[in-house]
């Protein structure tokens, strides 16, 4: 057996790819793991951690400024957007370690620093040496896409790639796309002092309720951004003192700095998948709901297999994978996936939607809210906007929850485990909760899931044949 032969080949190192690389050496498993990048990825690099920290940053200014109603005067504060950015590079680093190189190192992996392509369905190249393995993992995620805009190419803009290495405040960012990526970064620097414009083809967070995105809309439009819906770019342009957008809706709009937010596209580029036999579209790698490819002893997990884009997609995948390659468990990528923008409010969802759920289930649903404007904490911290809805069968199965508010992406996660167990909604209802929290607005919408049996004319005989009946 020589060096270069491995159990487990692993292309890609960001959450999916290290969470496999990891359980598979801790089983025992003869690891190899290649990545040409930075370890840990793009939510480790330039995705979730620093985004999380910019926004961080940007509430914290946001705060100061935002103190009348609790008596506290408000300050403008003065930003350093030098030392934000380095705040944000300090978080990086902190969360590094967890990733590095050596950690897997120590943990029995070897770690090559090379793109890695197919030669066949066992073997791959990195850095001009084979490596052969049983059976291999592909996870090397995605890429800010850009869309076809006239002149995008030859303009200076950034992406998310690009977007936390600047050391400039721009004075006004414009925007493309008004998803979860252009909203939070929308909301972060326009607190941090930027004027921000956001244009977005079709509606900004097209995904969510609009019940709910509205709320978010209305509260970023307070703040001062900007937003277009359904607004084309006919071109983008460089100018002496920025950029400027080409539109046929509002005209030209001129900024000082472009970030680009409008989806993103798999890896796939040089990994040669003809000869590992794996299929492929430009939406990702094809696989099955176990994960495995068209090659059964090739895996597909994360952003890559074409799924929904998220770090804690992959982190299940992974764990997927494991069990089926490791242990030969049947398994099916059939997991509830919740979702949240942390904009200020956040906005979090799991299950249906309210207009998924009349799709499948038509009119007989029933459709629970409770705003937190009637929820003492809510008010006692003087932030009540945003409410909890959640979405039944009529014979009360939970079918989805969507919360937008404070903390939305804490409050979803008890209806997340609902949704795994198949409950109902007096789960939810029969729980003792402390008070005051935000958490009971949780179970506040569950319990309006019986307003009606109070007015229900047989509920009420039933009440009246026990009062008359007890001694």
């Amino acid at each position: 057996m020589t060096a270069s032969q491995f159990d487990i080949a692993v292309i890609g190192a960001g959450s999916g790819g290290l969470t496999v690389a990891a359980a598979a050496a801790q089983f025992g498993q003869r690891v190899v793991l290649f990545e040409k990048g930075d370890m840990g990825g793009d939510c480790l690099n330039t995705g979730c951690v620093p985004s999380k920290a910019l926004l961080a940053a940007a509430k914290q200014a946001h705060a100061m400024r935002s103190g009348e109603t609790l008596g506290i005067a408000a300050v403008e504060p003065q930003v350093d957007f030098t030392r934000v950015m380095a705040h944000v590079k300090r978080v990086i680093a902190a969360i590094e370690p967890n990733d590095s190189q050596e950690r897997f190192e120590k943990l029995g992996v070897k770690v090559v620093r090379a793109a890695a392509r197919f030669l066949d369905a066992s073997t791959l190249e990195a850095g001009g040496q084979n490596y052969t393995a049983r059976r291999s993992v592909i996870a090397t995620g995605s890429r800010a896409a850009l869309p076809p805009i006239p002149g995008l190419t030859e303009v200076p803009h950034f992406t998310n790639e690009t977007l936390f290495d600047n050391q400039v405040l721009p004075e006004h960012l414009i925007i493309i796309g008004g998803g979860p990526i252009g909203m939070e970064m929308a909301q972060a620097h326009r607190r941090l002092g930027s004027r921000v414009t956001v244009i977005e083809a079709f509606d900004p967070l097209a995904k969510d309720d609009p019940e709910l995105t509205a709320v978010v809309l209305d509260s970023l439009k307070a703040e001062g951004i900007a937003i277009l819906p359904r607004t084309a770019i006919s071109a983008v342009r460089k100018t002496r003192d920025g950029i400027t957008a080409e539109t046929r809706e509002h005209g030209v709009i001129a900024g000082s700095h472009l970030l680009v937010a409008a989806g993103r596209q798999p890896n796939i580029e040089g990994l040669n998948l003809e000869a590992a036999g794996v299929a492929f579209s430009n939406r990702g790698i094809t696989v099955g709901r176990g994960l495995r490819t068209s090659n059964s002893r090739i895996y597909a997990v994360g952003d890559v297999a074409g799924g929904l884009q998220f770090t804690h997609v992959a982190g299940y995948h992974a764990g997927l994978v494991i069990r089926n390659a490791l242990f030969g468990l049947p398994v099916k990528a059939d997991a509830v996936i919740p979702w949240v923008t942390y904009t200020d409010p956040e906005l979090a969802h799991a299950g249906l939607t309210e207009a998924m759920a009349r799709k499948v289930h038509g009119e007989s649903i029933k459709v629970l809210r409770w705003p937190f404007h009637d929820n003492d904490r809510a008010q006692a911290e003087g932030q009540t906007g945003g409410l909890v809805k959640v979405v039944t069968s009529a014979k009360g199965k939970i079918l989805g929850c969507s919360i937008v508010g404070k903390q939305a992406g804490e409050l979803i996660q008890p209806w997340v485990l609902a949704l795994s167990r198949g409950l109902k909604i007096s789960a939810m209802v029969g729980q003792v909760l402390p008070y005051p929290t935000r958490g009971e607005a949780n179970r506040r919408a569950a319990i309006t899931y019986f307003a009606d049996y109070a007015t229900n004319p047989w509920v009420r005989r039933v009440i009246g044949l026990v009062q008359t009946i007890r001694p």
